[in-house]
């Protein structure tokens, strides 16, 4: 069994808790009766942070990309870890760490009853731990390996060793080895003894001896995604970990407060659903009962740009690093390759997050990227052509296709070897021009939401709105109205769990997209879920007071004969009469009667229009149709609002 040591996290945390909270509890007493109280502060310190930085990312745990390669490194315990109890400070901070490389530990000690009654009070709040026992000091452990934790000695600046009294906790500089950690301190400030013993964990995990307790083994040629897919196969529960730490790190919050403890996977739909208004209502600038009372860092976010208010997303600076570690093995899964030379037109700008993101995640990467953001011209991209030869584009379909069609047209020997692109869907029509035209040998998507980063990501083997899940990073179920689960492959609406974002937690929250889930044997090596998007929930266009139903997709598909590369539909009704209003955009120039005819043709044969007749006077339709480029986008987010809904009443 593999343990994890988010779990070990959880553990610390609740024995912190318990310590401050209850001065006469069991741990509290257990300490103060051996005269080891001022152990407190090791359980009070950073050690969330420290694993983090130990293991290059607490939650990739058991593995850690190079991103230079693609390749990762995968860290294994050694097996049993002895420790000699010389100070219990030592033994602690040896106990801590072994289990959190997932190492049995025995530990040697003539204090039998204290340890004992300390693991049992550890392992108390019921989250899957390591093995450990007690040992005599002379029993000897022949599967055993014997790691000596080094002292920690406080220095007075340029002087002898500080003198706080407690051998338990700190060494003396006259007796310290090389190994040694020494703390240069000034003893003369108040609470610089704790301020000491509460580094100390973050201090080991920086320190050569903590890589003693685990193995670490370079894989080369595994890339995260086969890994993680074939663990899956084998039942580790990683992702029931992911969502344990993720639910007991959010009960720090008061909206979280009371959420119930979880196992696992299974317990996930007893979790209730997060709607949209409760996420305004206590997420900023309306509340601040989602984020903790932790020290602010990070990155704030903004959404709603394109749909509503604007709310503010906070990422502290671990959910941050969480979501760049996460996104570089999915860019390179998407086609990117060392070498590459990009063109990122993702928006910036108040807050928004496309091109604030990507800035650190390209950044991590060995590509060269010529960062324009939405204000990029034909001429910015005619002359970054000219002189770099860039062959990647990364942007949103909206801004990016009227663009190449204009420079193709003042280069005629254009080409782009691969296009990313998110935001919303990307026409087939548009794929079929840049192939014939550009030689685009890849155009893959990702799918992103900016209060939750990324999703879900194409690979070379996929096509059309079939996408891979990110499920390290964002589990995402698909319901029924009333926030059950649909049976797989069945279409609901997508609720996502972001496991590695803490500040705004988001558990179970409803999105507003619409998809479904089905397993899938993917030629890429990555076998596992996939997500078909089906757009926003809000995608079905209803007319003649809800008798007639029309999804936004089927639209824009019955209009794929006139290349149509993006579609705002709008509905209004004046004296009891309904217009519905399509704008298109098409580098053909059709003829609006042309396209009007098509539809009507196409409205009377689909038999989800019911009791449709365009004889009576009781609907119309008009179609306009628009250069590339010049539907309204939304200047924070680059979007064209798909569906634009005039009549009281309706959404």
């Amino acid at each position: 069994m593999r343990h994890y040591p988010t779990d070990l996290v959880l553990a610390v945390d609740h024995a912190a808790a318990a310590l401050s909270d209850d001065p006469d509890g069991e741990l509290s007493t257990l300490l103060a009766e051996a005269g080891l109280s001022q152990l407190t502060a090791i359980f009070a310190g950073g050690l969330a942070g420290a694993l983090d930085e130990l293991f290059g990312g607490l939650d990739q745990y058991p593995w850690r990309l190079l991103v230079d390669t693609n390749d990762v490194e995968e860290f294994r315990p050694i097996g049993t870890l002895v420790l000699e109890d010389r100070r219990a400070g030592n033994t602690v901070r040896g106990l801590l760490l072994g289990w959190a490389a997932g190492d049995t530990v025995v530990i040697r000690t003539a204090r039998r009853p204290f340890w004992e009654g300390l693991i049992k009070l550890l392992r108390q709040p019921g989250f899957p731990l390591p093995d450990a026992r007690v040992a005599d000091e002379r029993e000897v452990v022949p599967e055993g390996v014997v790691v000596h934790v080094p002292d920690l000695v406080p220095i007075r600046p340029g002087g002898p060793s500080a003198e706080y009294g407690d051998e338990e906790l700190f060494g003396a500089d006259e007796q310290a080895r090389s190994w040694d950690i020494r703390i240069h301190v000034d003893p003369g400030r108040p609470g610089e003894a704790a301020r000491a013993a509460a580094s100390a964990l973050e201090l080991d995990c920086r320190s050569h001896w903590v890589r003693r307790l685990f193995h670490r083994d370079y894989r080369m040629g595994t890339r995260l995604s086969v890994v993680r897919s074939l663990d899956d196969a084998q039942g580790t529960g990683r992702l029931d970990a992911k969502l344990r730490y993720v639910v007991g790190r959010a009960r720090r919050t008061a909206f979280y407060r009371d959420l119930p403890a979880v196992d696992g996977l299974a317990d996930l739909s007893r979790l209730p659903v997060l709607e949209k208004t409760d996420l305004d209502a206590h997420s900023l600038p309306a509340g601040r009962d989602m984020l903790t009372d932790d020290p602010p860092s990070g990155e704030v976010l903004r959404s709603g740009g394109s749909s509503g208010q604007p709310r503010y997303v906070v990422y502290s600076r671990t959910d941050w690093e969480n979501m760049v570690r996460e996104a570089v093995p999915l860019f390179y899964e998407l086609g990117l390759r060392a070498g590459d030379r990009l063109i990122n037109t993702l928006y910036g700008g108040k807050l928004y997050g496309g091109l604030t993101t990507t800035l650190s995640e390209f950044a991590k990467m060995p590509v060269e990227c010529y960062t324009m953001g939405q204000a990029i011209s034909v001429e910015d991209l005619v002359t970054v052509t000219d002189i770099f030869a860039p062959n990647v584009l990364v942007g949103q379909p909206a801004l990016i296709m009227p663009l190449l069609r204009e420079a193709k047209a003042r280069r005629p020997g254009l080409r782009l070897q691969k296009v990313i692109y998110g935001g919303l869907p990307m026409s087939e029509t548009d794929k079929v021009w840049l192939r014939e035209n550009l030689g685009t040998e890849t155009i893959s998507s990702i799918l992103a939401a900016n209060d939750g980063a990324q999703l879900g990501y194409q690979c070379g083997e996929l096509s059309g709105t079939t996408h891979h899940l990110c499920e390290d990073y964002n589990l995402i179920e698909v319901v029924g109205e009333n926030g059950d689960p649909v049976p797989d492959g069945e279409p609901g609406d997508l609720l996502i769990t972001s496991l590695q974002k803490f500040e705004g937690p988001l558990i179970r929250y409803r999105i507003g997209d619409s998809g479904r889930v089905y397993h899938h044997e993917c030629g890429c090596g990555v076998s596992g879920k996939v997500l078909e998007y089906l757009g926003r929930s809000d995608g079905l266009i209803k007319i003649m007071a809800s008798r007639s139903r029309l999804d936004y997709r089927d639209v824009m598909a019955a209009l794929a004969k006139f290349q149509v590369s993006q579609l705002q539909v709008e509905i209004f009704s004046d004296g009891g009469k309904e217009t519905l209003i399509a704008r298109i955009e098409s580098p053909l120039s059709p003829d609006p009667a042309e396209v009007r005819g098509h539809l009507l043709e196409w409205f009377e044969l689909d038999e989800d229009l019911e009791d449709f007749d365009d004889t009576m006077d009781v609907f119309d339709l008009i179609v306009e149709c628009r250069a590339e480029g010049t539907l309204d986008r939304d200047p924070v987010s680059g979007k064209i609002k798909p569906i634009i809904d005039r009549r009281v009443g309706q959404r």
